[in-house]
């Protein structure tokens, strides 16, 4: 889902059904960083997820990851960036997606809150919404909005914000990898071959690198 899309339909966000992928560069499988970017892993190779949970092919493109990060070996280092785009909707789903990370709740809630924002119609955009859901799947109430409150998610919330504008990002679900190159669907031609680039750059990563 493209960026513009997501900001003039946000009302949408909540309805099922699927928007068309955006007409990325084809070609290559994969685009340049521009500017590169700086990773946190150092002597490995960083793969950024860009993602936001009222997108549908971010949804369809999960389980396929998911399958993808138990593959990889140690010195691949994976992790997930939710987009905002400046939007108080995606912010609030960027802001769960950070509690429940933080609680240690993301390993058998992340596929559920899809679910129940794309589904379900849940307002888990809210403070409000995301706490009572939370609640129902068994997680403490004052743990989680000690959580969703505290500084430590407001710090991430801004650092992810800042990541997304630092690299430009105009479409989910995209991965980056190393700060220097990015693939999807859009630009692959469908979820699978964008992981097959993601594992030929991992390995140009490494070369570059001076690693085998």
């Amino acid at each position: 889902m493209q960026r513009r899309d997501a900001l003039k339909q946000i009302s949408a966000l909540l309805a099922a059904g699927s928007l068309g992928l955006p007409a990325w560069a084809q070609g290559s499988g994969f685009e340049q960083v521009n500017p590169p970017q700086p990773t946190d892993a150092k002597g490995k190779v960083e793969v950024i997820e860009f993602f936001h949970y009222g997108c549908p092919h971010c949804r369809a493109f999960d389980p396929l990851l998911e399958g993808w990060i138990k593959k990889q070996p140690a010195d691949v280092v994976f992790t997930r960036v939710p987009v905002t785009w400046g939007n108080p909707q995606l912010a609030g789903f960027a802001r769960l997606y950070l509690t429940l990370d933080v609680l240690g709740e993301l390993h058998h809630l992340h596929g559920q809150v899809f679910a129940a924002i794309q589904d379900d119609k849940q307002p888990l955009n809210t403070e409000a919404g995301a706490q009572e859901w939370a609640v129902k799947k068994g997680v403490d109430s004052k743990k989680f909005l000690e959580a969703y409150r505290s500084f430590s998610v407001q710090s991430r919330l801004a650092r992810v914000e800042q990541i997304g504008k630092a690299y430009k990002i105009q479409g989910v679900p995209t991965l980056a990898v190393d700060g220097k190159y990015f693939t999807s669907a859009s630009i692959a031609g469908s979820h699978e071959n964008a992981l097959k680039v993601a594992d030929q750059l991992i390995s140009r990563a490494r070369q570059e690198q001076g690693r085998k």
